[in-house]
Protein backbone atom coordinates (compact mmCIF):
# COMPACT_ATOMS: atom_id res chain seq x y z
CA UNK A 1 0.00 0.00 0.00
CA UNK A 2 0.93 3.57 -0.68
CA UNK A 3 0.40 5.66 1.13
CA UNK A 4 0.30 9.90 0.45
CA UNK A 5 -0.54 12.71 2.47
CA UNK A 6 -2.49 16.33 2.00
CA UNK A 7 -2.22 18.80 4.49
CA UNK A 8 -0.66 19.15 7.87
CA UNK A 9 -1.84 16.31 10.68
CA UNK A 10 -1.16 18.62 13.50
CA UNK A 11 -3.63 20.94 12.28
CA UNK A 12 -5.90 18.40 12.16
CA UNK A 13 -9.53 19.56 13.83
CA UNK A 14 -8.31 17.99 17.11
CA UNK A 15 -5.15 18.46 17.89
CA UNK A 16 -3.27 15.20 19.33
CA UNK A 17 -2.16 16.96 22.62
CA UNK A 18 -5.29 17.55 24.32
CA UNK A 19 -6.28 13.80 23.96
CA UNK A 20 -5.37 10.72 25.30
CA UNK A 21 -4.21 8.04 23.20
CA UNK A 22 -7.02 6.14 21.35
CA UNK A 23 -7.26 2.35 22.52
CA UNK A 24 -7.55 0.02 20.14
CA UNK A 25 -9.26 -3.10 19.57
CA UNK A 26 -7.24 -6.30 18.40
CA UNK A 27 -5.84 -5.74 15.35
CA UNK A 28 -7.39 -6.67 11.91
CA UNK A 29 -7.15 -10.51 10.99
CA UNK A 30 -6.94 -11.61 15.09
CA UNK A 31 -10.47 -12.45 15.89
CA UNK A 32 -11.21 -11.52 19.83
CA UNK A 33 -13.34 -13.87 20.00
CA UNK A 34 -15.23 -16.72 17.83
CA UNK A 35 -18.11 -14.69 16.82
CA UNK A 36 -15.77 -11.49 15.83
CA UNK A 37 -16.16 -9.50 12.54
CA UNK A 38 -13.44 -7.63 11.04
CA UNK A 39 -15.65 -5.55 8.96
CA UNK A 40 -19.27 -3.93 9.17
CA UNK A 41 -20.88 -2.57 6.03
CA UNK A 42 -24.03 -0.53 6.36
CA UNK A 43 -25.62 -0.12 3.21
CA UNK A 44 -24.89 -3.22 0.91
CA UNK A 45 -25.86 -1.30 -2.59
CA UNK A 46 -23.90 0.25 -5.32
CA UNK A 47 -20.90 1.24 -2.43
CA UNK A 48 -21.42 -0.76 0.29
CA UNK A 49 -21.39 -4.26 -1.57
CA UNK A 50 -18.16 -3.68 -3.81
CA UNK A 51 -16.41 -2.96 0.07
CA UNK A 52 -17.22 -6.41 1.15
CA UNK A 53 -16.11 -8.12 -1.73
CA UNK A 54 -12.97 -6.56 -1.41
CA UNK A 55 -12.71 -7.22 2.12
CA UNK A 56 -13.45 -10.58 1.99
CA UNK A 57 -11.68 -11.02 -1.08
CA UNK A 58 -8.10 -10.49 1.39
CA UNK A 59 -9.79 -13.22 4.43
CA UNK A 60 -11.44 -10.26 6.35
CA UNK A 61 -14.48 -11.50 8.01
CA UNK A 62 -17.29 -9.21 6.66
CA UNK A 63 -21.03 -8.48 8.41
CA UNK A 64 -23.04 -6.78 5.61
CA UNK A 65 -26.67 -4.78 7.02
CA UNK A 66 -29.66 -3.97 5.10
CA UNK A 67 -32.58 -2.63 6.16
CA UNK A 68 -34.31 -4.29 3.00
CA UNK A 69 -34.96 -8.19 3.81
CA UNK A 70 -35.33 -8.76 0.07
CA UNK A 71 -31.73 -7.83 -0.54
CA UNK A 72 -30.50 -9.67 2.46
CA UNK A 73 -32.22 -12.67 1.54
CA UNK A 74 -31.21 -12.68 -2.11
CA UNK A 75 -27.16 -12.65 -1.36
CA UNK A 76 -27.55 -15.10 1.63
CA UNK A 77 -28.82 -17.21 -1.26
CA UNK A 78 -25.94 -16.26 -3.42
CA UNK A 79 -27.68 -14.10 -5.92
CA UNK A 80 -26.40 -10.22 -6.55
CA UNK A 81 -28.63 -7.18 -7.09
CA UNK A 82 -25.96 -5.06 -8.20
CA UNK A 83 -24.04 -4.55 -11.52
CA UNK A 84 -20.42 -4.72 -10.95
CA UNK A 85 -20.67 -7.76 -8.55
CA UNK A 86 -21.66 -11.04 -9.85
CA UNK A 87 -23.35 -14.19 -8.73
CA UNK A 88 -20.26 -15.76 -8.34
CA UNK A 89 -18.58 -13.15 -5.95
CA UNK A 90 -21.81 -13.15 -3.49
CA UNK A 91 -20.94 -17.35 -3.77
CA UNK A 92 -17.26 -16.42 -2.90
CA UNK A 93 -17.82 -13.85 -0.50
CA UNK A 94 -20.01 -16.32 1.43
CA UNK A 95 -17.22 -19.19 1.50
CA UNK A 96 -15.34 -17.07 2.87
CA UNK A 97 -17.59 -16.04 5.95
CA UNK A 98 -19.95 -13.13 4.57
CA UNK A 99 -23.18 -12.94 6.20
CA UNK A 100 -25.76 -10.60 5.27
CA UNK A 101 -28.57 -9.45 7.93
CA UNK A 102 -31.03 -7.14 9.10
CA UNK A 103 -30.37 -7.24 12.48
CA UNK A 104 -27.49 -4.43 13.79
CA UNK A 105 -26.54 -6.48 16.81
CA UNK A 106 -24.05 -8.03 15.10
CA UNK A 107 -22.03 -4.02 15.33
CA UNK A 108 -21.23 -4.56 18.63
CA UNK A 109 -18.60 -7.69 17.01
CA UNK A 110 -17.01 -5.59 14.46
CA UNK A 111 -13.36 -3.85 14.74
CA UNK A 112 -14.21 -1.61 11.92
CA UNK A 113 -17.68 -0.28 10.27
CA UNK A 114 -18.34 1.77 7.12
CA UNK A 115 -21.46 3.54 6.73
CA UNK A 116 -22.48 3.30 3.09
CA UNK A 117 -26.25 4.33 2.76
CA UNK A 118 -27.93 6.86 0.58
CA UNK A 119 -27.80 10.23 0.99
CA UNK A 120 -30.73 11.40 -2.20
CA UNK A 121 -32.01 15.13 -2.26
CA UNK A 122 -34.55 16.53 0.32
CA UNK A 123 -37.35 18.22 -0.24
CA UNK A 124 -35.17 21.60 0.94
CA UNK A 125 -32.49 20.93 -1.92
CA UNK A 126 -29.92 19.30 0.17
CA UNK A 127 -29.38 16.17 1.53
CA UNK A 128 -31.72 13.59 2.76
CA UNK A 129 -29.92 12.64 5.79
CA UNK A 130 -32.47 10.09 7.53
CA UNK A 131 -30.53 6.60 6.56
CA UNK A 132 -27.30 8.28 7.76
CA UNK A 133 -28.75 9.40 11.06
CA UNK A 134 -30.69 5.83 11.77
CA UNK A 135 -27.39 4.03 10.72
CA UNK A 136 -25.29 6.11 13.17
CA UNK A 137 -27.82 5.90 16.00
CA UNK A 138 -28.04 1.92 15.28
CA UNK A 139 -23.94 2.35 15.37
CA UNK A 140 -23.86 4.27 18.73
CA UNK A 141 -26.30 1.73 20.34
CA UNK A 142 -23.47 -0.98 19.72
CA UNK A 143 -19.92 1.13 19.86
CA UNK A 144 -17.56 0.06 22.01
CA UNK A 145 -14.00 0.88 23.03
CA UNK A 146 -11.69 0.56 20.21
CA UNK A 147 -13.83 0.40 16.92
CA UNK A 148 -13.45 2.37 13.92
CA UNK A 149 -16.14 3.78 12.51
CA UNK A 150 -16.30 5.45 9.02
CA UNK A 151 -18.89 7.29 6.89
CA UNK A 152 -18.58 6.64 3.31
CA UNK A 153 -21.95 8.08 1.94
CA UNK A 154 -21.88 11.35 0.21
CA UNK A 155 -22.68 14.78 1.43
CA UNK A 156 -21.81 18.32 2.39
CA UNK A 157 -18.71 19.45 4.91
CA UNK A 158 -19.05 19.39 8.09
CA UNK A 159 -21.65 16.35 8.27
CA UNK A 160 -19.29 13.66 10.42
CA UNK A 161 -18.32 16.02 13.22
CA UNK A 162 -21.42 17.87 13.39
CA UNK A 163 -24.19 15.18 12.26
CA UNK A 164 -22.51 11.53 13.15
CA UNK A 165 -19.93 12.70 15.91
CA UNK A 166 -22.26 14.16 18.24
CA UNK A 167 -24.68 10.87 17.71
CA UNK A 168 -22.19 8.63 18.49
CA UNK A 169 -20.68 10.13 21.52
CA UNK A 170 -24.23 9.86 22.82
CA UNK A 171 -23.09 6.12 23.55
CA UNK A 172 -20.91 8.18 26.10
CA UNK A 173 -17.42 7.38 24.26
CA UNK A 174 -15.65 9.99 23.17
CA UNK A 175 -14.58 9.82 19.33
CA UNK A 176 -10.43 9.93 19.23
CA UNK A 177 -10.47 8.83 22.95
CA UNK A 178 -12.82 5.49 22.90
CA UNK A 179 -13.40 5.38 19.42
CA UNK A 180 -12.08 6.39 15.77
CA UNK A 181 -14.04 8.49 13.93
CA UNK A 182 -13.06 9.15 10.04
CA UNK A 183 -14.78 9.88 6.36
CA UNK A 184 -14.04 8.59 3.58
CA UNK A 185 -16.14 9.66 -0.38
CA UNK A 186 -17.17 6.42 -1.83
CA UNK A 187 -15.85 6.69 -5.82
CA UNK A 188 -17.65 3.72 -7.24
CA UNK A 189 -18.22 4.22 -11.31
CA UNK A 190 -20.74 1.48 -11.39
CA UNK A 191 -18.90 -0.15 -15.06
CA UNK A 192 -15.85 1.27 -14.97
CA UNK A 193 -13.20 -2.20 -15.60
CA UNK A 194 -10.36 -0.13 -15.62
CA UNK A 195 -10.77 1.56 -12.25
CA UNK A 196 -12.45 -0.74 -9.14
CA UNK A 197 -12.37 -0.54 -5.81
CA UNK A 198 -8.66 -1.63 -5.01
CA UNK A 199 -6.66 0.50 -8.06
CA UNK A 200 -8.72 3.79 -7.25
CA UNK A 201 -6.76 6.16 -4.72
CA UNK A 202 -8.99 6.57 -1.71
CA UNK A 203 -9.37 9.37 0.41
CA UNK A 204 -9.01 9.27 3.97
CA UNK A 205 -9.75 12.16 7.10
CA UNK A 206 -10.11 11.46 10.53
CA UNK A 207 -11.72 13.44 13.33
CA UNK A 208 -8.14 13.29 14.95
CA UNK A 209 -4.90 12.34 13.64
CA UNK A 210 -5.12 9.28 15.94
CA UNK A 211 -8.67 8.50 13.95
CA UNK A 212 -7.29 8.72 10.19
CA UNK A 213 -3.96 6.76 11.32
CA UNK A 214 -6.62 4.04 11.89
CA UNK A 215 -8.68 5.08 9.00
CA UNK A 216 -5.26 5.00 6.89
CA UNK A 217 -4.21 1.09 7.69
CA UNK A 218 -7.82 -0.39 7.74
CA UNK A 219 -8.12 0.97 4.08
CA UNK A 220 -4.26 0.13 3.46
CA UNK A 221 -5.47 -3.29 3.65
CA UNK A 222 -8.36 -2.84 0.94
CA UNK A 223 -6.72 -0.07 -1.69
CA UNK A 224 -3.21 0.23 -3.54
CA UNK A 225 -2.70 4.27 -2.28
CA UNK A 226 -4.13 6.34 0.21
CA UNK A 227 -4.39 9.79 0.44
CA UNK A 228 -4.72 11.48 3.59
CA UNK A 229 -6.88 14.69 3.81
CA UNK A 230 -5.93 17.29 6.50
CA UNK A 231 -9.43 16.42 7.94
CA UNK A 232 -13.02 15.10 7.84
CA UNK A 233 -14.20 18.59 6.28
CA UNK A 234 -11.70 18.30 3.15
CA UNK A 235 -12.32 14.71 2.39
CA UNK A 236 -15.85 15.55 2.04
CA UNK A 237 -15.20 18.56 0.02
CA UNK A 238 -12.95 16.36 -2.32
CA UNK A 239 -15.65 14.57 -2.84
CA UNK A 240 -18.05 17.15 -3.50
CA UNK A 241 -15.13 19.22 -5.86
CA UNK A 242 -14.44 16.03 -8.17
CA UNK A 243 -18.46 16.00 -9.18
CA UNK A 244 -19.71 19.68 -9.13
CA UNK A 245 -16.45 19.87 -11.63
CA UNK A 246 -18.20 17.44 -14.33
CA UNK A 247 -21.35 18.83 -13.88
CA UNK A 248 -19.73 22.08 -14.53
CA UNK A 249 -17.74 20.79 -17.68
CA UNK A 250 -20.60 18.81 -18.78
CA UNK A 251 -23.03 21.70 -18.73
CA UNK A 252 -20.58 24.07 -20.55
CA UNK A 253 -20.29 21.21 -23.37
CA UNK A 254 -23.98 21.25 -23.27
CA UNK A 255 -24.22 24.50 -23.55
CA UNK A 256 -21.08 25.24 -26.21
CA UNK A 257 -23.86 22.12 -28.54
CA UNK A 258 -26.83 23.96 -28.39
CA UNK A 259 -24.76 27.22 -29.70
CA UNK A 260 -22.90 25.15 -32.30
CA UNK A 261 -26.03 23.88 -33.95
CA UNK A 262 -26.79 27.38 -34.31
CA UNK A 263 -23.69 28.77 -35.77
CA UNK A 264 -23.63 25.53 -38.32
CA UNK A 265 -20.27 24.56 -36.22
CA UNK A 266 -19.53 20.58 -35.73
CA UNK A 267 -19.15 21.00 -32.11
CA UNK A 268 -17.60 16.93 -32.02
CA UNK A 269 -14.87 18.12 -34.49
CA UNK A 270 -14.15 21.01 -32.46
CA UNK A 271 -13.68 18.88 -29.22
CA UNK A 272 -11.52 16.52 -31.16
CA UNK A 273 -9.26 18.49 -32.65
CA UNK A 274 -8.96 20.49 -28.97
CA UNK A 275 -8.62 17.45 -27.44
CA UNK A 276 -5.25 16.82 -29.80
CA UNK A 277 -3.38 19.45 -26.72
CA UNK A 278 -1.34 17.61 -24.43
CA UNK A 279 -1.71 20.17 -21.37
CA UNK A 280 -4.70 22.36 -20.17
CA UNK A 281 -7.77 20.53 -22.10
CA UNK A 282 -9.52 18.00 -20.96
CA UNK A 283 -12.57 17.13 -23.39
CA UNK A 284 -16.02 16.75 -22.10
CA UNK A 285 -19.00 15.82 -24.88
CA UNK A 286 -22.49 16.47 -25.27
CA UNK A 287 -25.53 14.43 -23.49
CA UNK A 288 -28.95 14.43 -23.42
CA UNK A 289 -28.29 15.25 -19.59
CA UNK A 290 -26.85 14.31 -16.86
CA UNK A 291 -27.71 10.76 -14.81
CA UNK A 292 -26.46 8.62 -12.60
CA UNK A 293 -26.32 8.48 -8.18
CA UNK A 294 -23.55 11.42 -8.80
CA UNK A 295 -23.46 14.15 -10.86
CA UNK A 296 -27.31 15.08 -11.03
CA UNK A 297 -27.40 15.04 -7.00
CA UNK A 298 -24.29 16.06 -5.07
CA UNK A 299 -23.57 19.13 -6.14
CA UNK A 300 -26.52 19.99 -4.93
CA UNK A 301 -25.30 19.11 -1.36
CA UNK A 302 -22.33 22.15 -1.79
CA UNK A 303 -25.26 24.47 -3.05
CA UNK A 304 -27.13 23.36 -0.37
CA UNK A 305 -24.46 24.15 2.03
CA UNK A 306 -23.57 27.59 0.92
CA UNK A 307 -27.06 28.61 0.66
CA UNK A 308 -27.77 27.54 4.59
CA UNK A 309 -24.63 28.66 5.83
CA UNK A 310 -23.35 31.69 3.97
CA UNK A 311 -26.67 32.86 2.67
CA UNK A 312 -25.43 33.47 -1.13
CA UNK A 313 -25.74 31.25 -4.09
CA UNK A 314 -23.27 28.75 -5.68
CA UNK A 315 -23.91 30.12 -9.15
CA UNK A 316 -21.33 27.69 -11.22
CA UNK A 317 -23.07 25.13 -9.74
CA UNK A 318 -26.80 26.76 -9.90
CA UNK A 319 -26.03 27.24 -13.76
CA UNK A 320 -24.83 23.87 -14.67
CA UNK A 321 -27.94 22.22 -13.00
CA UNK A 322 -30.07 25.15 -15.58
CA UNK A 323 -28.63 23.98 -18.39
CA UNK A 324 -28.39 20.39 -17.75
CA UNK A 325 -31.96 19.97 -16.77
CA UNK A 326 -33.34 21.40 -19.78
CA UNK A 327 -31.39 19.55 -22.28
CA UNK A 328 -34.15 17.02 -22.02
CA UNK A 329 -36.39 19.55 -24.00
CA UNK A 330 -33.47 20.46 -26.42
CA UNK A 331 -33.17 16.79 -27.73
CA UNK A 332 -37.03 16.59 -27.91
CA UNK A 333 -37.04 20.05 -29.95
CA UNK A 334 -34.31 18.99 -32.05
CA UNK A 335 -36.35 15.56 -32.78
CA UNK A 336 -39.59 17.43 -33.61
CA UNK A 337 -37.35 19.25 -36.10
CA UNK A 338 -36.12 17.03 -37.76
CA UNK A 339 -39.65 15.03 -38.32
CA UNK A 340 -40.40 18.15 -39.33
CA UNK A 341 -37.70 18.47 -42.20
CA UNK A 342 -38.70 14.42 -43.11
CA UNK A 343 -42.21 15.55 -43.72
CA UNK A 344 -43.84 14.63 -40.52
CA UNK A 345 -45.73 16.14 -37.19
CA UNK A 346 -44.12 15.14 -33.93
CA UNK A 347 -48.07 14.36 -33.25
CA UNK A 348 -48.56 10.61 -33.89
CA UNK A 349 -45.09 9.87 -35.05
CA UNK A 350 -43.60 6.39 -33.50
CA UNK A 351 -40.49 7.75 -31.72
CA UNK A 352 -38.05 4.56 -30.24
CA UNK A 353 -35.69 5.58 -27.73
CA UNK A 354 -32.49 3.21 -27.63
CA UNK A 355 -30.70 3.00 -24.27
CA UNK A 356 -32.62 4.02 -20.99
CA UNK A 357 -29.70 3.68 -18.08
CA UNK A 358 -28.00 6.51 -17.15
CA UNK A 359 -24.54 5.44 -18.57
CA UNK A 360 -23.11 2.83 -21.08
CA UNK A 361 -23.00 -1.42 -20.45
CA UNK A 362 -25.22 -1.08 -16.48
CA UNK A 363 -29.18 -1.43 -15.89
CA UNK A 364 -28.70 1.33 -13.32
CA UNK A 365 -31.90 3.83 -14.19
CA UNK A 366 -30.97 6.39 -11.72
CA UNK A 367 -31.64 10.21 -12.65
CA UNK A 368 -31.74 8.86 -16.36
CA UNK A 369 -32.23 11.93 -19.09
CA UNK A 370 -34.13 9.25 -20.85
CA UNK A 371 -37.48 9.28 -18.31
CA UNK A 372 -38.07 13.31 -18.82
CA UNK A 373 -36.90 12.76 -23.02
CA UNK A 374 -40.05 9.95 -22.80
CA UNK A 375 -41.81 12.52 -20.91
CA UNK A 376 -41.70 15.06 -23.48
CA UNK A 377 -42.69 12.95 -26.32
CA UNK A 378 -45.69 11.59 -24.83
CA UNK A 379 -46.50 14.94 -23.76
CA UNK A 380 -46.57 15.68 -28.07
CA UNK A 381 -48.42 12.73 -28.45
CA UNK A 382 -45.65 11.10 -29.82
CA UNK A 383 -45.92 7.19 -30.10
CA UNK A 384 -43.03 6.40 -27.67
CA UNK A 385 -41.33 2.34 -27.84
CA UNK A 386 -37.69 1.88 -26.10
CA UNK A 387 -35.18 -0.77 -25.91
CA UNK A 388 -32.23 -1.33 -23.51
CA UNK A 389 -30.28 -4.90 -23.38
CA UNK A 390 -30.27 -4.33 -19.25
CA UNK A 391 -33.87 -3.20 -18.93
CA UNK A 392 -36.93 -5.54 -19.88
CA UNK A 393 -39.48 -3.33 -18.38
CA UNK A 394 -39.51 0.74 -18.18
CA UNK A 395 -42.45 2.80 -17.44
CA UNK A 396 -42.19 6.97 -16.91
CA UNK A 397 -44.94 8.51 -14.36
CA UNK A 398 -46.47 4.95 -13.87
CA UNK A 399 -47.11 4.48 -17.31
CA UNK A 400 -45.45 1.34 -18.93
CA UNK A 401 -43.46 1.98 -22.56
CA UNK A 402 -43.90 -0.95 -24.82
CA UNK A 403 -40.40 -2.55 -25.22
CA UNK A 404 -39.29 -3.70 -28.61
CA UNK A 405 -37.39 -6.91 -28.73
CA UNK A 406 -35.65 -6.80 -32.44
CA UNK A 407 -33.61 -3.36 -32.87
CA UNK A 408 -33.39 -3.53 -36.26
CA UNK A 409 -36.61 -4.27 -37.25
CA UNK A 410 -38.30 -1.44 -35.29
CA UNK A 411 -35.77 1.03 -36.10
CA UNK A 412 -36.96 0.65 -40.00
CA UNK A 413 -40.50 0.72 -38.81
CA UNK A 414 -40.40 3.93 -36.63
CA UNK A 415 -40.26 7.13 -37.80
CA UNK A 416 -37.72 8.32 -36.15
CA UNK A 417 -35.10 6.44 -33.58
CA UNK A 418 -33.06 8.78 -30.82
CA UNK A 419 -30.07 6.52 -29.28
CA UNK A 420 -29.88 8.07 -25.66
CA UNK A 421 -27.10 5.85 -24.34
CA UNK A 422 -24.59 3.86 -26.45
CA UNK A 423 -24.84 0.44 -25.28
CA UNK A 424 -21.61 -1.88 -26.55
CA UNK A 425 -24.22 -4.51 -27.56
CA UNK A 426 -25.77 -2.14 -30.42
CA UNK A 427 -24.70 -2.64 -33.89
CA UNK A 428 -24.27 1.39 -34.28
CA UNK A 429 -23.55 1.81 -38.15
CA UNK A 430 -25.69 -0.85 -38.69
CA UNK A 431 -28.22 1.57 -36.92
CA UNK A 432 -27.25 4.08 -39.03
CA UNK A 433 -28.06 2.03 -42.33
CA UNK A 434 -31.43 1.20 -41.03
CA UNK A 435 -33.02 3.70 -39.69
CA UNK A 436 -35.70 5.97 -41.24
CA UNK A 437 -34.40 8.79 -39.16
CA UNK A 438 -31.98 8.46 -36.49
CA UNK A 439 -30.96 11.23 -33.80
CA UNK A 440 -27.87 10.44 -32.04
CA UNK A 441 -27.46 12.31 -29.19
CA UNK A 442 -24.08 10.60 -27.79
CA UNK A 443 -21.65 11.22 -31.27
CA UNK A 444 -21.14 7.75 -31.45
CA UNK A 445 -21.98 7.55 -35.38
CA UNK A 446 -20.86 10.11 -38.24
CA UNK A 447 -22.39 9.55 -41.73
CA UNK A 448 -25.16 11.57 -43.98
CA UNK A 449 -28.34 11.14 -42.48
CA UNK A 450 -27.86 10.89 -39.57
CA UNK A 451 -28.38 13.90 -37.09
CA UNK A 452 -25.92 14.33 -34.56
CA UNK A 453 -26.22 16.33 -31.18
Amino acid sequence: MQAEQTGQLGEASEPLGERQPLRESAPLGEPERADHVELAVIGLGYVGLPLAREAASIGLRVLGLDRDPRVVEALNTGHSHVDDVSDEDIRRMRSAGFVASTDDAGLARAQAIVICVPTPLGKDGGPDLGAVTSATKSVARRLRPGQLVVLESTTYPGTTEEVVRPLLEESGLQAGVDFALAFSPERIDPGNTAHGLRTTPKVVGGCTPSCAARAVAFYGKLVDTVVQAKGTREAEMAKLLENTYRHVNIALVNELAVISHELHVDLWDAIRCAGTKPFGFQAFRPSPGVGGHCIPIDPNYLSYKVRSSLGYEFRFVELAQEINRRMPEYVVRRAQDLLNTAGRPLHGSRVLLLGVTYKPDVADQRESPAVPVARLLREREAEVSFHDPHVRLWSVDGESIPRVTDVMAAAREHDLTVLLQDHSAYDLPALGDVARLLFDTRGRIFRPGVEVL
